[in-house]
């Protein structure tokens, strides 16, 4: 396909989707009956008597309705398969061609970028969902829920545990009608739609937005942390913000993962050594909070502090030659500011586990 061609088969099916409000209308509306009066149209839709003749001689044009010239002129419905069968197989073409031509863009692995269209905000959300290896922090709404339930369920078959938050609670399906545990380990349901939509794959790959930027409000925005060092901070305001007060639990699974585990927030892992109970093992990748170096360490975890707010955690690890406090991203009052957390039951995890 030449330049020429390809610009022209654009510019085509442009033209056949370029419909109006009016034109959407009428069209959904003789579609579902089969077939009506230009009167009948202005009667089931809010389109203006006048406005009612060229906005189907606009869908006659675009081959969408026959335009019977009767008294009274009778608009019919054309099988859809019909339609667009045109438009498909010019769409179809175009993919492939416009595929060929496409150069993957580079991904700056510390991008953080502002994007505004809803659909860049769901194809970000969906990949963040997706990239999640071990665990996955969520705020959806319940349209949010069911467009990636899919999703979700495969992450949870694939092990990685998830927190999510549904808003607003009023609209959340009820869990004796919805299996909540299919696509997530714990879920709570946190009132209002103030609640920003959220997403974070392992602590640093994230989302944040607004509702109202997924209803295209243009003053509204998305922010994306791309694999960033600062995609702790939608982690940590997840944690201590949304989480701490969305106050309905929809489920919990008390199944034990098993062991090793990981964990990209602290607080998850002190709250599940303190639910199971027993002796623990950690491998600790994370940095000096004094000095800021790198750091690895190793032993086993002798104390935990979780407050009953959720909002401060640490544990506590004995190494063959120390005793360590270990916190959580931007550690202050502890030894070791905690990137990545492996916990086992018998001996410290490896890096590989």
């Amino acid at each position: 396909m030449s330049q020429d061609e390809l610009r022209s088969t654009v510019e085509r099916v442009g033209d056949r989707f370029n419909l109006g409000e009016y034109e959407i209308d009428a069209y959904l509306t003789v579609l579902e009956q089969g077939q009506l009066t230009a009167s009948e149209i202005a009667d089931r839709t809010d389109i203006p008597q006048p406005r009612v003749y060229d906005t189907v001689r606009s869908l006659s044009d675009r081959g969408l309705v026959e335009l019977r010239e009767s008294r009274p002129m009778k608009v019919v419905a054309i099988d859809p398969e019909e339609a667009f069968e045109n438009v498909q197989s010019s769409l179809e073409q175009m993919i492939d061609e416009l595929e060929s031509r496409y150069t993957a863009p580079a991904r700056d692995t510390e991008a953080v970028s502002l994007v505004k269209s809803r659909s860049t905000i769901l194809r970000y959300l969906e990949e963040v969902i997706d990239a999640a290896e071990y665990e996955l922090a969520l705020s959806l709404t319940p349209d949010l829920l069911t467009r990636f339930e899919d999703e979700l369920r495969a992450a949870v078959e694939a092990g990685v545990s998830i927190d999510l938050i549904v808003t607003p609670a009023a609209e959340a399906p009820d869990p004796a009608e919805f299996d909540y545990l299919e696509i997530a380990t714990t879920v709570r349901a946190r009132r209002g739609i103030t609640t920003p939509v959220v997403a974070v794959a392992d602590g640093n790959y994230s989302i944040y937005a607004t509702q109202d930027a997924l209803r295209d409000d243009q003053d509204r925005y998305g922010v994306i942390f791309n694999r960033s060092a600062l995609g702790f901070l939608v982690s940590g305001f997840f944690g201590t913000v949304l989480w701490t007060t969305a106050e309905q639990t929809l489920g919990e699974n008390g199944r034990g993962r098993p062991y090793p585990r990981r964990y990209a927030s602290i607080r998850r892992c002190v709250k599940d050594v303190i639910d199971e109970g027993g002796e623990f093992y950690a491998t600790i990748e994370g940095r000096d909070v004094a000095v800021g170096g790198s750091r690895v360490v190793q032993g086993l975890v002798t104390d935990v502090s979780f407050e009953v707010s959720e909002e401060v955690a640490s544990l506590t690890l004995e190494t063959e030659d120390e005793r360590l406090t270990i916190g959580g991203r931007v550690a202050a009052l502890e030894d070791i500011e905690a990137h990545e957390i492996r916990i086992g039951r018998h001996k410290p995890p490896s890096l590989e586990d």
